[in-house]
């Protein structure tokens, strides 16, 4: 299931059409309020998210989301300047779009988040156990990590992406585009963004790491052993 929130309703219109000639199952909504309700009944696999919602910031939904439920979150907005891009990828956002927009590429975009999110499900070998690393544990199954004191935190649906192929692929150099599962292109840097979630959530000094490094130009490694309990 998708929603769509947008206050205009001939958006709403055109993107449902098109996501249900290939096959997805959409709802769509004009307030965030109405998405918000909708939400908490029955959370969708995926939620496209206009900023400019008539009774509250998208940026606020998208952090709601982000925050409380494993969805994946798409922002479709006419905000086109990069700290607007920038925050909404920081809230947890797993992709930014630019209207006015080609009907075709939101389609193939929508196709390529709900591959990665499908491609980071539960797996039978792994993630129905959890994984334990740098005095670290992390369940798959409610996206949790919890410290050797017991101190929890919550990962968002694209922070788990990131964090479980570095899991399943310790010690292993994995590039830009093996992480986000799809070409990220020289100058996109919404993968850097959200190692940088990431690593608030895992390391002690976030700014000097030592569980993920990054290797310029390459990409990133997990440097620790991973142990998979049941």
């Amino acid at each position: 299931m998708i929603y769509v929130i947008d206050d205009e309703q001939d958006i709403c219109q055109l993107v449902s059409q098109e996501l249900q000639q290939f096959g997805y199952c959409v709802r769509s909504f004009t307030t965030g309020t109405q998405a918000s309700h909708a939400i908490r009944t029955r959370p969708p696999a995926l939620c496209i998210i206009d900023l400019g919602l008539p009774d509250m910031d998208g940026m606020e939904l998208v952090k709601q989301l982000c925050d409380k439920h494993n969805v994946g979150v798409m922002i479709l907005s006419g905000r086109n300047s990069v700290p607007d891009k920038v925050l909404g990828l920081e809230l947890g956002a797993d992709d930014y779009i630019v209207k006015p927009f080609i009907p075709r590429e939101l389609v193939a975009r929508v196709n390529s988040l709900v591959r990665r999110l499908e491609n980071c499900g539960p797996d039978p070998k792994t993630e129905t156990r959890t994984a334990s690393f740098a005095n670290l544990t992390y369940d798959p199954k409610t996206l949790t990590l919890i410290t050797t004191d017991g101190k929890q935190s919550e990962l968002s649906s694209a922070e788990h992406v990131l964090l479980i192929k570095l899991l399943k692929a310790p010690k292993t150099i994995l590039s830009r585009d093996q992480l986000m599962g799809e070409s990220t292109g020289p100058f996109d840097r919404s993968i850097d963004v959200r190692m940088s979630r990431v690593r608030k959530k895992i390391e002690q000094d976030p700014k000097n790491p030592e569980i993920i490094k990054t290797i310029y130009g390459v990409g990133y490694i997990l440097t620790t052993d991973v142990s998979w309990n049941p």
